[in-house]
C-alpha cells in the first residue's frame, strides 16, 4: 500500500494491495484493546460524509498512517452498508467522488517532478483513465479531449441542460469537452463506481464489531438534527459565519472548497433553487456561475437526502466561525442559529420579495 491507494482507495491497485497485504479486515475490526486506527478514521471519513460532505481528514494535527487510510476505505463501506439512515449511501459516494475530484483536478494539471511518481503519491489522467476502462473512450484533441458518445451519456445524465447530447459539437464518434467538463464526468464515474455495490452485505460478526462504531455514528446525526421547515430568506438574520462567507461570495472571492459546501449547503437547505443562490451571491461571471450551479445541481440531487451544512464545530476547526455573537453560544448548528432567529423576530420580509 503506498500513498496513491490513501489518496484514491477506490482504484483498483489499491483493492489490489489490501487483499496482497493478507489481512484479515475483520480481525483488525474486531482486535481487543484500543480501537485499531483504521476503524477510528473509517468512523470519521463516515461521519465527514454525512455531515460535512468530504472525507478529508480534518486539519486537527494528526497523521494517519497510509495503511489506515487505505483499509479505512473498506471499513467505511462496511458502517454506510450498515447505517440506517436515508440518503446514507449516495451522500457517502459523493463526499468521496468529490474529495476525489479536488485530488485529480490538482494531480491532473500540476506537471510531474518525477519525485510525485517516485513516492506513488500522483495520480496522472492516463493511469485513471486506465483504472475505469475508458482509455479508449477518452482522445485528446486539440480543443480539449474527445468522449465516445456512449460514455458521455452515461456519465451526463443526471446534469444540466447545457449537456444535453443536442447542445455538444460531435465529431467522429465522440463528444467534445473542455478539460474541465471532463473532470466533471471522471468524478461522476468515481461516485458510479463507489456507489454501485452499496450497501454491502456485511456479516453478523463484522456488524456486531462495529456495534458500538454505528452506535457513535447515529449519535453524531442526532447531535446535528434540526427542523429543516424553513421558507423564509432573511440574509440579516444568517449566523455570522454564513454572513462572512456571502459577503466573501458577493466581493468574488474564490472560496475555499470547504467553504463554498459551506455556504452552498446552507443555502440549499433553507429552500434556495440555483438561481437564487446565483442571484443573492451576485455572481456575475459565467464560469464561476456555471461551477457553483454544478455544485448546487449535486447538493440538490432528488434522489438523496439534502446535505446538511457542517457543525459549528467543524466551521471552526476550519476557520469559518468568525464573529460569534451571544446567540453563537448557545447552538451547534448555523440552521438551529438561522431557525432560533427567524422565530424571535416574527413577521419578517422574505430577500426574494423586495
Amino acid at each position: 500500500m503506498n500513498s496513491l491507494h490513501a489518496r484514491y482507495p477506490f482504484l483498483a491497485s489499491a483493492r489490489e494491495a489490501v487483499r496482497d497485504a493478507n489481512l484479515d479486515l475483520a480481525a483488525v475490526i474486531a482486535g481487543e484493546g484500543d480501537r485499531h486506527p483504521a476503524v477510528e478514521r473509517g468512523v470519521e471519513r463516515v461521519r465527514r460524509a454525512l455531515l460535512d460532505g468530504t472525507v478529508r481528514a480534518p486539519d486537527d494535527g494528526r497523521r494517519w498512517s497510509t495503511s489506515a487510510e487505505v483499509l479505512s476505505y473498506p471499513i467505511a463501506r462496511m458502517l454506510v452498508s450498515l447505517l440506517d439512515a436515508p440518503g446514507a449511501v449516495e451522500k457517502y459516494a459523493n463526499a468521496e467522488a468529490t474529495t476525489a475530484y479536488e485530488r485529480f483536478t490538482a494531480d491532473f494539471e500540476t506537471p510531474d517532478d518525477g519525485l510525485k511518481s517516485t513516492r506513488g503519491a500522483s495520480l496522472t489522467l492516463e493511469t485513471f483513465l486506465a483504472d475505469f476502462d475508458l482509455d479508449d473512450d477518452v482522445v485528446t484533441r486539440r480543443d480539449g479531449f474527445g468522449v465516445a458518445v456512449s460514455t458521455y451519456i452515461s456519465l451526463a445524465r443526471e446534469f444540466g441542460d447545457e449537456w444535453r447530447l443536442v447542445t455538444r459539437q460531435l465529431d467522429d464518434g465522440v463528444v467534445v469537452v473542455s478539460q474541465a467538463e471532463l473532470h466533471e464526468l471522471l468524478r461522476t464515474a468515481v461516485e458510479i463506481r463507489i456507489a454501485d455495490d452499496l450497501p454491502l452485505p456485511v456479516p453478523d460478526e463484522i456488524g456486531g464489531a462495529l456495534a458500538d462504531e454505528l452506535s457513535e455514528l447515529e449519535s453524531s446525526f442526532t447531535d446535528a438534527d434540526f427542523s429543516h421547515d424553513i421558507d423564509t430568506l432573511a440574509p440579516e438574520l444568517f449566523p455570522p459565519c454564513m454572513s462572512a462567507l456571502l459577503a466573501r461570495a458577493r466581493d468574488a472571492e474564490s472560496l475555499p472548497a470547504h467553504s463554498e459546501f459551506t455556504l452552498v449547503s446552507f443555502l440549499t437547505s433553507i429552500g434556495l433553487d440555483a438561481d437564487e443562490i446565483l442571484s443573492l451571491c451576485e455572481v456575475r461571471s459565467s464560469g464561476r456561475a456555471d461551477r457553483l450551479r454544478a455544485r448546487i445541481e449535486r447538493l440538490r440531487d432528488e434522489r438523496t437526502t439534502q446535505f446538511a451544512p457542517p457543525s459549528c464545530a467543524t466551521l471552526q476547526a476550519y476557520g469559518d466561525c468568525v464573529n460569534k455573537d451571544e446567540r453563537c453560544e448557545t447552538v451547534t448548528h448555523p440552521l438551529v442559529y438561522y431557525e432560533d432567529a427567524l422565530d424571535e423576530s416574527g413577521t419578517v420580509t422574505d430577500w426574494r420579495d423586495r
